[in-house]
């Protein structure tokens, strides 16, 4: 239950949207003036300049803004400099008929800018606070105000956000409200083969692996079977099953759109009526109308997920079975426009046809994740001598879940730049669909601190989302922070970006914010951010960046050049035969001793990489909490550099048997939310249960990467338990084995 001081500031806010403004002042004046309300006061005071202002209390205004120059919070105390500048400015020229060139945030209604004024009059259930914000007040034009929304994510009981409930958060989180354009030509025609072929490839390397997870499981079923007394082999289990497979995928392809909507129905999965989706987006309603009609489609059937994370997907096999699905938490913390080019962008993944290969990936990858879930909640409920098997079980099924979920990780991520382009095209809003990506990120790290784990459905659906749920956790939490300029400077000028990000699922978001940023510049229209070009990252930075990138690769390195020995070793024993010195012909000739070379060269680049992948930590140079906004800022820092870092926080992660690979481990800091990683002795997180929902310590070392995170050190509770993370050692374990094997097979042939 909200506390009388968060009901009063938030009827306030409401009746400071809604235009009451002596309601709004008499329910934000008693908190305002209330010293022991910390954030509550001065979202309050905020909301009083505001109503003073519209109100007609100049004086009133101005005095509280001149308190609120001596915040403590810089963020406040810039807005409260700019705000008292236009207020004085407003007031010398009281009596001139024009009035709101002045203050113009303060009242949209009354806005020279119909942009301002229509986002104001956008969603009326949404209580959005606006304010005029001193940012860089170089980039923005004349006659353009910055907003600042200020949303907490938070949930009534079941999972639903309220159709009234307001969304109050801390201050920092700027919108620019950047205008769309109201005529504009279409984009050139993209080059979809590109996509197709990779959509192609991704259905073969599904069917491989699909083929050689059956060809293993069936090869240890008959083994385990030929092994046991009075038992035969099942001579089926014997044949090919490439044919069959083949049938099996095409079969699922056509059933696919209602396979999903059974699957999916376990997540709660109904019917979004249109009534429903036209009181959060009229403007939705019409772009589906208008594309459809130009492409001769019916209407996609409408989804919706009882998720409080924003999120949205696309399935099916043909546009007339297409099922455009979006959750909850998106209706509720998207504004009209925004949620509008999210469906247009799922409008991107039907017209290019990549959902059809999307469909069949999720299709068969989401079984394995339900079971992984399942048997992990018996094993929860189970004794702990049964606990041991429940728990391999469900660590294989994440594993073949994994697997299958990383044939499709180049497709994923390119066809979100060919939705993007598309939906700014459909709806003429390159700066909505930006808005929307970093609200959906904002949303996603939200709900993660909310409920204190990553829910199943974010990990099991992230493939066919917008925007990826790990790419959330920092970019999202950290947003309050740093201005999104700032965060996604990595993303924009790391000149090994994309090579860190190919085990991503998703593109990096400021790439794909900056091709956004490009389009609007083609139209002609200001963009919601101003980021930085790659000229501005300094040569200097450019060749170290080059050298440890190098040395960051070095394992992977290793196998080429196992190649290039393994020629080397064979033009020499060619040599040496034909001029009778040494007869090594058993040996090459064979051929086996190329995959000694290989795993040779793969152990001295780990070897080589070692000691800068995890040097000494010295407590002169650990990195604190207050330091994390700027290590992710920083755009040229690859994971090699190995940032040492000592943070408190809280262990966040799912409990019991479904977190027994410590695949879910976040710290969650005063600064934001942070990656963990953590290999125990065993493959198992044992003890680290214990941990997960307390403040901790992490010592360890911090990798700037598409995705951060820390490789831990030490975890140590308040009360001085730890637990140490062997990584180092687990890696050098590697190394040694690799060397001993490919020493073996290089010497025996």
């Amino acid at each position: 239950m909200p506390s009388h001081a968060e009901s009063s500031l938030e009827a306030g806010l409401i009746a400071l949207k809604q235009g009451n403004y002596q309601t709004a002042i008499a329910q934000l004046e008693p908190i305002a003036t209330s010293q022991g309300n910390g954030t509550a006061s001065l979202q309050a005071k905020v909301g009083l300049v505001m109503a003073y202002a519209r109100s007609g209390k100049a004086d009133k205004a101005i005095a509280l803004c001149q308190s609120l120059i001596d915040s403590q919070n810089p963020q406040v105390k810039e807005w409260a400099e700019r705000a008292l500048t236009h207020l004085t400015q407003r007031k010398k020229n009281k009596e001139s008929k024009n009035l709101e060139t002045g203050f113009v945030a303060f009242d949209n209604s009354r806005s020279g800018n119909p942009q301002v004024a229509a986002a104001s009059q956008t969603k009326p259930q949404k209580t959005k606070v606006a304010a005029v914000t001193p940012r860089n007040s170089t980039a923005v034009p004349p006659g353009s105000f910055q907003k600042t929304f200020i949303e907490k994510p938070a949930m009534p009981p079941g999972g639903f956000l309220g159709a009234g409930y307001t969304q109050i958060k801390e201050f920092g989180i700027y919108w620019r409200q950047a205008k769309r354009a109201k005529v504009w030509q279409p984009l050139r025609k993209p080059n979809l083969i590109p996509l197709r072929l990779l959509a192609a490839g991704t259905f073969i390397a599904l069917f491989w692996v699909l083929r050689e997870i059956i060809k293993f499981a069936m090869g240890l079923i008959n083994y385990t079977l030929v092994k046991l007394p009075y038992l035969e082999p099942v001579q089926l289990l014997y044949r090919n099953p490439t044919h069959l497979l083949l049938i099996v995928l095409f079969v699922l392809v056509v059933l696919s759109p209602w396979l999903l909507d059974w699957l999916l129905a376990s997540y709660g999965q109904r019917e979004l009526h249109k009534d429903v989706l036209n009181n959060h987006s009229r403007e939705t309603g019409r772009v589906l109308h208008r594309y459809c009609q130009q492409r001769h489609w019916p209407m996609p059937k409408l989804r919706i997920l009882p998720i409080a994370a924003p999120m949205a997907l696309t399935y099916g096999n043909l546009p007339r079975n297409a099922r455009i699905v979006v959750s909850q938490g998106l209706l509720e913390q998207l504004a009209d426009d925004e949620i509008a080019t999210i469906y247009a962008a799922q409008l991107g993944h039907i017209a290019h046809l990549d959902f059809v290969v999307m469909s069949l990936v999720l299709l068969v990858t989401l079984p394995s994740y339900r079971l992984y879930q399942q048997v992990s909640q018996w094993g929860d409920k189970t004794n702990k001598i049964w606990r041991g098997p429940f728990t391999i079980l469900a660590s294989l099924f994440y594993g073949v879940w994994c697997f299958l979920t990383g044939t499709a990780l180049w497709l994923s991520r390119l066809r979100l730049y060919y939705s993007d382009r598309l939906a700014a095209e459909i709806t003429g809003n390159p700066n909505a669909l930006t808005r929307a990506l970093l609200k959906i990120a904002i949303g996603i790290a939200g709900d993660v601190q909310k409920t204190e784990h990553t829910s199943w459905q974010l990990e099991s659906l992230n493939l066919l989302t917008p925007v990826g749920y790990q790419q959330s956790l920092s970019l999202g939490s950290v947003a309050g922070h740093l201005t999104f300029e700032s965060i996604l400077t990595w993303d924009n000028l790391n000149p090994y970006r994309r090579w860190l990000a190919i085990n991503n699922t998703h593109p990096l978001i400021g790439d794909r914010i900056q091709r956004l940023c490009q389009i609007a510049q083609h139209w002609h229209i200001d963009t919601e951010l101003h980021l930085t070009s790659q000229q501005s990252l300094s040569q200097q930075s450019l060749k170290v960046t080059r050298q440890s990138f190098l040395l960051q690769t070095a394992p992977f390195l290793g196998v080429p050049l196992g190649f290039l020995f393994a020629g080397l070793i064979w033009l020499l024993w060619q040599t040496a035969f034909s001029l009778k010195f040494l007869n090594l012909k058993w040996i090459y000739e064979d051929w086996s001793f190329v995959t000694g070379c290989l795993l040779i060269g793969f152990s001295i680049g780990m070897v080589i990489r070692m000691n800068s992948f995890f040097p000494d930590i010295k407590t002169t140079n650990v990195q604190t909490n207050d330091l994390l906004p700027n290590l992710l800022a920083n755009p040229a820092t690859i994971p090699i550099d190995s940032i040492q870092v000592h943070l408190v926080g809280k262990l966040l992660g799912r409990q019991g048997t479904s977190n027994s690979l410590a695949q879910d481990l976040i710290l969650q800091s005063n600064t934001g939310l942070v990656k963990l990683h953590h290999i125990s002795w065993l493959g198992q997180s044992g003890n680290l249960q214990d941990f997960i929902g307390r403040q901790i310590t992490v010592t360890g070392w911090f990798r700037r990467g598409a995705t951060p995170w820390i490789d831990i050190q030490t975890l140590q509770t308040q009360s001085g338990k730890t637990i140490h993370s062997p990584h180092p050692i687990w890696s050098t374990v590697l190394a040694v084995a690799a060397q001993a094997w490919g020493a073996y097979i290089f010497l025996m042939g």
